[in-house]
């Protein structure tokens, strides 16, 4: 497995990688009508138009996982960097991939004393992948209408990096 910074040419295997990942992790979770309006062609436009602050997981040469890092975007956590995706497909879980990316963000946003995410609620899988890395729900959500009358429940979710010195 090979972590490393995504190229332009990456776009095809990233949008592939957050195409198939929408719809394996987000069925039965969100509105089939909203799941059924995302296409591989709009993930592919996204990932070409958007290839910065993107680390893709690659094995043999084929992408099948990918992170997004940003400086927070929400004004109450000034001093967080914030991880914006974290997918791998189904068939790479729980072989370490996705601790590896998200490992590398938190490398990446080192000068940052917290990071922060946010969670689909009702995700488990993901909930529970994050507070097993670290990450606690800090009682914000945000919700998000994606579609008229489709509205998206997202948790914040923080990891405060003083306690993992505490923890060494």
């Amino acid at each position: 497995m090979l972590i490393r910074e995504a190229l332009k040419a990456d776009a095809e295997g990233k949008g592939l990688v957050h195409y198939q990942s929408w719809i394996e992790t987000y069925t039965g979770l969100m509105d089939p009508v909203f799941l059924s309006k995302r296409s591989l062609e709009r993930c592919v436009n996204i990932a070409r138009e958007h290839p910065e602050n993107t680390i893709v997981a690659e094995i043999d040469g084929q992408i099948v996982g990918f992170a997004c890092y940003s400086e927070t975007r929400d004004k109450d956590m000034s001093d967080a960097g914030e991880i914006q995706a974290l997918y791998v497909l189904k068939k790479y879980q729980k072989q370490g991939i996705g601790v590896a990316l998200l490992k590398r963000c938190e490398q990446i946003l080192k000068q940052h004393p917290k990071i922060m995410l946010y969670v689909l609620a009702g995700n488990k899988n993901a909930i529970g992948f994050y507070e097993y890395n670290g990450f606690r729900f800090d009682g914000i959500t945000k919700d998000m209408e994606v579609m008229p009358g489709i509205v998206l429940h997202e948790i914040r979710m923080v990891k405060d990096r003083a306690n993992d010195k505490q923890e060494e």
